[in-house]
């Protein structure tokens, strides 16, 4: 197993995510207990020792199996994570019954790592309103009293969005969790979030790295292209390699399903072989060619927004769109988004008057895309 030194203890760098555990008849809330505390002492046998859960996960169950799972094993033999549920509204002003109740399912005295759950645009006023909600004074008033040992936040949000949490609580946080992955690397403006954080001096953790699956299943000839490479390494094993050949990645989490994928993990992870240039330019080429299938070619020039007569900001609208089509059954990021804006700016405010259109110059159709964004999402 390889690890990574993180303020002198050292952390598989496979970390395991209790987010897609195996469930009974697919039901998201029943976990198939029996087979999951199989994967979990299989992978403390392996090495791994790094378990995140949340509270939200399996809906709510997530937490309390792990509390379980992990409760014959020696506390100090494993790093536990969870995070507070920023993506619930309704969360905020809750976090002390909320804390409480998670020591309490994971039957634990302390968490080794907490995080400000999904920053986005939804809930990054709520977060950034220390004065009404607390959140912040609540978590690092845990901190100090040793039962949060390294705090942090994930972020689904735009970049900017990271940069306001950042220029508010940067100076505290200790690590930074967010969707990597080689496909997302342009797609999702992974590279400047990476950038944005070494700003900070954060290292990273990673979510997505197979892009909910998406990343483990190519075509005949993407895959061929890359076995030309490496003929015997699994494609899902690509998509890992990638992430090891960044400096600032620290953890790469996993949502493992069943006992294959964590015993492929593994086996990908006893060793580090970064990728060579080569290989990421073959990468990135089918990152393109997956994206360009099924997105539109804005390229935020803005000429579309000059001429709007409701003001929307249509390039991030595209941008939204983009995401929300090419990741289909799993998209929530951009109904997010979506809601942190006031009706008159989302996609249903166009008035299909194409007077974008005009000025466009990818000749985008842009009522029409808008049109049926907004029949997706309502």
């Amino acid at each position: 197993m390889i690890y990574r030194n993180f303020q002198g203890e050292s952390l598989s760098m496979l970390g395991f995510g209790a987010m897609r555990l195996p469930t009974v008849n697919g039901v998201e809330a029943n976990i198939n207990e029996a087979l999951a505390q199989k994967m979990v002492d299989e992978a403390i046998a392996n090495g791994v020792n790094y378990f995140d859960t949340a509270w939200g996960y399996h809906d709510g169950n997530s937490e309390w199996f792990m509390g379980k799972a992990l409760k014959k094993y020696n506390r100090s033999s494993f790093f536990l994570a969870t995070k507070f549920p920023g993506y619930d509204l309704s969360s905020f002003g809750r976090h002390e019954e909320i804390f409480e109740k998670q020591l309490e399912k994971c039957q634990v005295s302390y968490f080794d790592f907490y995080l400000f759950h999904n920053v986005c645009e939804l809930n990054i006023d709520a977060y950034l309103d220390n004065d009404t909600y607390k959140t912040y004074d609540y978590l690092m008033e845990q901190k100090r009293n040793g039962r949060i040992r390294h705090l942090g936040f994930s972020a689904h949000g735009t970049l900017e969005t990271m940069k306001r949490f950042l220029e508010a609580y940067g100076s505290d946080m200790e690590f930074c969790q967010i969707q990597l992955n080689y496909l997302d690397w342009e797609f999702q403006n992974a590279k400047e979030k990476v950038d944005l954080l070494n700003e900070y001096h954060i290292p990273i953790w990673v979510m997505e790295p197979l892009r909910g699956g998406k990343l483990a299943r190519l075509s005949e000839e993407q895959e061929n292209m890359l076995q030309a490479f490496r003929p015997e390494a699994k494609i899902p094993s690509w998509a890992f390699r990638f992430l090891q050949t960044i400096p600032e990645v620290t953890m790469i989490l996993s949502g493992m399903s069943d006992e294959t994928q964590l015993l492929d993990n593994i086996q990908t992870f006893e060793t580090e072989q970064p990728l060579s240039e080569a290989e990421l330019k073959v990468l990135f080429q089918i990152a393109d060619e997956m994206t360009g299938k099924t997105t539109v070619p804005c390229t935020a020039c803005r000429y579309c927004t000059s001429h709007c007569p409701q003001g929307l900001d249509i390039p991030y609208l595209l941008e939204l769109y983009n995401e929300h089509t090419f990741t289909k059954d799993f998209a929530f990021i951009a109904p997010m988004a979506l809601q942190a804006l006031t009706p008159d700016k989302q996609p249903g405010a166009c008035i299909g008057c194409r007077s974008c259109e005009a000025v466009c110059p990818q000749q985008i159709k842009i009522s029409e895309i808008l049109s049926d964004f907004n029949h997706k999402v309502n």
